[in-house]
């Protein structure tokens, strides 16, 4: 199962989808509540109840029976987590990337922090939903020019599929609900390491490695599981899977693998 961060959709998962297939995955991708195709209620954005839709989606919808391997980019990894936590005999591996989880110390260290600007400004919806009217897709874009270090991995049209994502009335607001809930997320999230014990699952922490702040992700895992991986794919920025595509797909193979093996 890949969950999809933000500004973005399950487009994010384009280039990774068909090979995983092919590796003997049945893969899912959706687009998380507020995201992309699905619905956008005014509430439920706390990682619980959004964890909830993905387990009637799996269970009760795709009549999928076994134990799922979850990966998680950007916010996808703050609702991973959630996932994996509510659902623990259901997850064989958890993957994240390119996020401060929340219940993580790092998390706590990483909202405050200048460049982290956003957590803030979305956690207002109010605010950022008049601000941002009318220029989605300059909005959305700086995110991608900003953080990108492969800045041809996302074309124009890969924007346009975004931009006309979060044009969408309720898109912008459902978004600024969830980082709205991050807070929420991580009193739960703490709740549940301390009377269910760490994550036993493999987990695998990576991120781009030409971000300076991927070197907080191991030992920001480890505050939340106990069995950590840690890797990093060289010549990535923030966008893992749409930069570095083959180079995700190899580990992910080499850690999934290993995982279902022990």
């Amino acid at each position: 199962m890949l969950l999809h961060g933000a500004p973005q959709t399950s487009h994010a998962w384009r280039k990774v989808v068909v090979p995983l297939a092919a590796a003997g995955y049945r893969v899912i991708a959706p687009d998380f509540r507020g995201a992309g195709a699905s619905t956008r209620p005014p509430g439920g954005y706390d990682k619980a109840t959004m964890s909830a839709d993905l387990h009637a989606l799996i269970h009760n919808v795709l009549d999928i029976d076994g134990p799922v391997s979850v990966v998680g980019h950007d916010l996808g990894s703050m609702l991973a987590l959630g996932y994996a936590l509510r659902y623990r005999d259901d997850v064989v591996s958890l993957t994240t990337m390119e996020a401060p989880l929340p219940g993580s110390d790092y998390y706590e260290e990483r909202k405050v922090a200048k460049s982290a600007w956003h957590f803030d400004f979305h956690s207002n919806p109010d605010i950022a939903v008049h601000l941002v009217h009318g220029r989605e897709r300059w909005y959305i874009q700086r995110f991608y020019d900003d953080l990108a270090y492969q800045p041809g991995a996302i074309t124009e049209s890969d924007i346009d599929v975004y931009a006309r994502a979060f044009e969408a009335p309720g898109a912008i607001r459902a978004l600024c609900e969830i980082y709205r809930e991050l807070d929420h997320d991580a009193k739960v999230h703490r709740a549940s390491v301390k009377d269910h014990g760490k994550l036993t699952a493999p987990v695998l922490a990576t991120g781009g490695g030409a971000q300076s702040l991927a070197a907080n992700y191991g030992p920001m895992c480890r505050d939340v599981a106990e069995n950590v991986t840690t890797e990093l794919i060289p010549d990535a920025g923030h966008w893992v899977p749409e930069e570095q595509p083959e180079a995700l797909i190899d580990l992910f193979l080499r850690f999934d693998t290993d995982a279902r093996r022990a």
